[in-house]
């Protein structure tokens, strides 16, 4: 009951249209496809349009499949359920999923990848932190801009019971925000620059609070009986990204292309971007088991975790 009360709560079901299929062989040698779950606004469109990964394993029979999500709990649950492979996510989804005994594991981080902050209006009389107190914050549930609300109500000196949050994904939070429904708006790029070139003001930037980080992450039966896969797949995404630090308008043309998204937004979100893959490392660890006690502290994990239990090592090749 606990497992399935704390999937419904970070994934509200898979997203309509993915398609159960049937569990990948164990042997690595039947794998016939990789199966990626991606955002959108995320880096990965940009590694889907390059076809990088088609180059590397189209070769050896194995077919690259994408599947597109809002955000990340889905993805997860995707991942755990075996309907995915791999995917990534921002720093708290994992935590929620480990806590529902979620069949994964920390493949590769991204430190820095991708901005967020709290906003609020340009007019809003909230000036500070503080002013927080009694307000209506909306952001995503179990997502990275959940993780920066905490920190940031820390800094603050309040808790988490003097604020009314208010779970929105992003689209939804985008149009509570722009009707005052809430009082401030957690949120990533390109939503957050989005929001910024539109009157919104910056009343803390996610890197003032806490250092984000976002994840790779695969399923453990894939980690386990298809290491080698896993591997060259993180090596490929890891060259790519390689690329990504050096040709960032191409990145956001890109990006462009395939969301149409507002360029100038998408630009910013960008140039603010750190293009790195990196093993899970020891502060990797540390820095995602913080973030769990506090989530415990405050009632909306029901059990402590290990972060470092679902760890599966990646040694790049370069």
């Amino acid at each position: 009951m606990l497992r399935r009360q704390v999937l419904q709560m970070i994934a509200g079901g898979l997203v309509p249209g993915l398609i159960a299929k049937t569990a990948m062989a164990a042997n690595s040698s039947e794998t016939k496809e990789i199966r990626i779950g991606y955002q959108k606004s995320g880096l990965l469109p940009v590694l889907k349009q390059r076809r990088t990964l088609d180059t590397v394993f189209n070769p050896q029979g194995i077919k690259i499949e994408w599947v597109e999500f809002a955000f990340g709990p889905p993805i997860l649950e995707g991942i755990n359920t075996g309907n995915l492979d791999v995917g990534y996510t921002g720093d708290a989804p994992p935590i929620f999923a480990q806590a529902a005994s979620a069949n994964l594991v920390y493949a590769g981080s991204l430190p820095g990848n991708s901005a967020n902050g709290i906003l609020v209006k340009d007019n809003s009389p909230l000036k500070k932190l503080a002013d927080l107190k009694g307000k209506k914050i909306g952001f995503g549930k179990a997502s990275s801009a959940h993780a920066t609300v905490l920190y940031a109500l820390d800094k603050a000196g309040l808790s988490y019971s003097d604020i009314e949050p208010v779970y929105l994904a992003p689209a939804d939070g985008l149009a509570a925000f722009a009707r005052g429904a809430i009082d401030a708006w957690a949120i990533w790029d390109p939503y957050y620059a989005l929001a910024e070139g539109n009157g919104a003001r910056v009343l803390a930037d996610g890197s003032e609070v806490h250092n984000p980080v976002s994840f790779f992450l695969a399923n453990k039966a894939f980690a386990a009986n298809s290491s080698g896969l896993l591997a060259k797949f993180l090596d490929a995404v890891a060259i790519d990204l390689k690329w990504a630090d050096t040709h960032r308008e191409d990145v956001a043309q890109t990006l462009y292309a395939v969301s149409g998204t507002n360029l100038e937004a998408l630009r910013k979100g960008v140039a603010r971007s750190k293009y790195i893959l990196e093993p899970f490392s020891e502060a990797d660890a540390a820095s995602q088991q913080d973030l769990a006690n506090r989530f415990v502290k405050i009632g909306l994990l029901p059990k402590t975790v290990d972060v470092r239990e679902i760890v599966w090592k990646w040694t790049p090749a370069t």
